[in-house]
């Protein structure tokens, strides 16, 4: 199969979707490798790093678009994007459908594009991919989050996230216990912030006092529960995932309007919509706004402030399921794995997940494949 790497279009994305070891896999495998020049020149790969193991490089995006069966990136497409899509080309992405435009699916239903959102892939109930970037920015929310907690902003409050002897630490309140929350506890109680942890799933609670401490305090989340521990927090972490839709505003503007002056948020839920209802993305160049007297972190990809670490990260969960795709073909690769096929937007001209469909009243459509053996 032709395969192509796109470089990413934002100045603030600076990761690869697929480091060199993982295109001369794919290489060693019989498949030929497209990547488009300087791809990788922001996470210090070289396009002579990528020519040594025989990848091609190519001088524009228009060319990988028109060389490749499938095409793989990062940054979610818009609609203007879609258009150099080729006809039944497969798209390996994030793609973040359920906060995009309408427009958008239905270019990608009119091309027949099998888009597939690798922040949806399952794998025994987890989401893999999705699970390597949460890892990366349940750790950085609480290094942002200290960073302007503590004096990166005029109105910051001050605040040393562990405290000293004889002055209190910061209150780390962390609304979802999933893996951005549980390496936002980990991180935070690990440089002595006192932490405090909510949500609905018991399980995830226990695996909190569990594995981390029994010294975090965790409450079964609750309107009531949850305006209480946004009241109390210096540094508020939004860790809430809702699988292919919108995340729901769990944190209202009337609770930020409780919180101490100069106290953070960091909406690590802003790529699905966010969890706050104050919420609006922001960049890595530009990456906070104060409303109310809180100062709002929201910057959609985290991961790419470590982009080397969250490229190989990428690779690592994602080649996989390229190989799966290149070595089979697409067919036999979704009927071969659930777990991929759950990742399935849009397949031969409808679209195949029904929360995408809903969102924008789209015809919805189970995916009906054949196999091509």
């Amino acid at each position: 199969m032709r395969i192509g790497i796109l470089k990413e279009p934002h100045k603030d994305e600076k990761r690869i979707s697929i480091v060199p070891a993982g295109a001369q896999t794919l290489i060693n495998s019989g498949h030929t490798v497209f990547i488009e020049t300087d791809a990788g020149a922001a996470s210090h790969f070289s396009d002579d790093d990528y020519r040594n193991i025989g990848a091609n490089v190519v001088y524009s995006a228009e060319e990988v678009f028109q060389r490749s069966e499938m095409v793989v990136r990062i940054t979610p497409f818009n609609e203007q994007e879609v258009d150099q899509l080729q006809e039944d080309q497969i798209l390996f992405s994030a793609l973040h459908l359920a906060v995009g435009k309408k427009n958008t699916v239905e270019k990608l239903m009119k091309k027949k594009i099998t888009a597939i959102a690798i922040e949806l892939i399952e794998k025994d109930d987890d989401l893999p991919i999705q699970q390597s970037m949460s890892e990366i920015a349940g750790q950085l929310a609480i290094q942002v989050g200290e960073r302007y907690l503590g004096g990166d902003h005029p109105r910051s409050r001050g605040i040393l996230l562990g405290g000293i002897p004889g002055v209190a630490p910061a209150a780390v309140v962390i609304i979802g216990a999933g893996v951005v929350g549980f390496n936002a506890a980990l991180t935070a109680y690990s440089r002595g912030a006192h932490v405090i942890v909510l949500d609905k799933d018991i399980r995830k609670l226990r695996r909190i006092r569990n594995e981390i401490s029994k010294d975090i305090p965790t409450v079964a989340a609750n309107q009531y529960t949850i305006a209480r521990g946004v009241k109390f927090a210096d540094l508020l972490i939004g860790a809430v995932q809702d699988k292919a839709g919108k995340t729901p505003h769990v944190i209202t503007e009337s609770m930020v309007k409780t919180m101490k002056p100069g106290s953070v948020i960091v909406d690590v839920s802003v790529d699905q919509g966010g969890c706050v209802e104050t919420c609006r993305p922001t960049t890595i160049s530009d990456p906070v706004y104060e409303m109310h007297g809180i100062i709002h972190y929201c910057v959609p990809n985290m991961p790419a402030l470590v982009a080397r670490t969250a490229s190989f990260g990428l690779t690592n969960a994602c080649i996989e399921y390229i190989h799966e795709i290149a070595d089979n073909g697409i067919a036999n690769a979704l009927l071969g794995d659930a777990g991929l096929a759950k990742g399935v937007c849009t397949y031969n001209g409808y679209v195949s997940n029904e929360k995408i469909a809903d969102a924008f009243n789209l015809e919805f459509r189970r995916l009906h494949i054949f196999s091509t053996n």
